[in-house]
């Protein structure tokens, strides 16, 4: 494939490892990279953003082939795939760096991304209002090696079993026609 035909999407939706996992799985999918963007330093390490000091968000960055699934489609799997209602916060991860963001690489991704924010608050699909960020994508830094393939390469760890495996669940029951 020519990689001139791809696109970049950066989503924030908690921990990268368990966002990587997801995405990692999608038809269409080309590259997942577990990073950090939106924050106010250069080059951070994974210990000083886990202070939630430097202002970045655990992220992913998708390359993407459009023509085998699109922006709209990745996001209504991020949409379904964390909770993109709570400020600050996934499950037992608290901090900024933990927040629900799309980052966007074009005024149509932006549209899009605030579009389907709009009709899933329409639609009343979580209980509360959806607080996820959506900002101009910024420089992103590539998250140190053991971070990368986290979920595949540490199945048998505590937080895979019991905060991952249940996204994979889902992903594998509602977007099975999406897979890989």
């Amino acid at each position: 494939m020519n990689s001139g035909n791809l696109e970049v999407a950066t989503l924030a939706g908690g921990c990268f490892w368990c966002t990587e996992a997801v995405f990692q799985r999608l038809s269409g999918v080309v590259e997942v990279v577990s990073g950090f963007t939106g924050g106010n330093i250069k080059n951070p390490a994974y210990r000083e953003i886990i202070t939630g000091r430097t202002g970045h968000a655990e992220a992913i960055q998708i390359k993407f082939n459009p023509q085998e699934i699109s922006f709209q489609e990745l996001l209504y799997v991020f949409f379904a795939t964390h909770d993109p209602t709570t400020l600050n916060r996934q499950q037992n991860d608290v901090g900024t760096q933990y927040r629900s963001a799309v980052f966007y690489h074009s005024e149509s991704q932006k549209e899009q991304a605030e579009s389907i924010i709009a009709e899933l608050d329409k639609k009343e699909v979580f209980t509360n209002k959806i607080v996820t960020e959506v900002t101009s994508a910024k420089e992103f830094y590539i998250a140190e090696k053991e971070h990368q393939n986290f979920y595949n390469e540490h199945r048998d760890q505590p937080y895979c079993q019991y905060i991952i495996d249940p996204k994979i669940k889902k992903l594998t029951e509602v977007f099975s026609d999406k897979l890989k």
